[in-house]
């Protein structure tokens, strides 16, 4: 059991970083097709200042942000408000149950994106890039003197 633990622990990192970048391009899809109408939707394409054009435009920047891990955590923080935003306002009002409203995407991604707010993006990300780079450079300490 302990070779087990030790090899998930020892991929978890780099599963994360999986998790975010899947999951980014998933939401990046929704954004997509609510702005650009690609790919292609049986929906008739929003305005761009309307609640879903609105809503597509944050879905393409925070899903960008995400996917390059990039600002992983605020964003993702900000994608989770939104998705619970928006099955508060269309899916709630339809039936108490996900299941029985289609909102289980929405709730999938309110709880992925709070996981990745307090997770960070793992180590393929720019943010580890920046962490790396923004890294002070120890400077070597003088050796004490020999005794005697």
């Amino acid at each position: 059991m302990s070779k087990l633990c030790s090899c998930c622990e020892k991929w978890s990192p780099c599963l994360l970083s999986l998790m975010r970048i899947v999951i980014a391009l998933m939401l990046l899809q929704h954004g997509a097709q609510k702005v650009f109408g690609y790919p292609a939707t049986k929906h008739v394409l929003a305005p761009l200042f309307s609640s879903s054009g609105m809503g597509g435009m944050a879905e393409l920047a925070g899903g960008l942000l995400v996917l390059l891990g990039l600002f992983t955590r605020p964003a993702a923080l900000f994608l989770a408000a939104k998705m619970a935003a928006t099955y508060g306002v269309l899916y709630a009002r339809l039936a108490w149950w996900p299941i029985h409203n289609q909102g289980e995407l929405a709730v999938i991604y309110c709880f992925v994106f709070l996981y990745l707010s307090a997770a960070g993006p793992g180590p393929f990300s720019l943010d580890q890039l920046r962490k790396c780079s923004a890294a002070p450079t120890p400077t070597p300490t003088p050796s004490p003197p020999p005794p005697g």
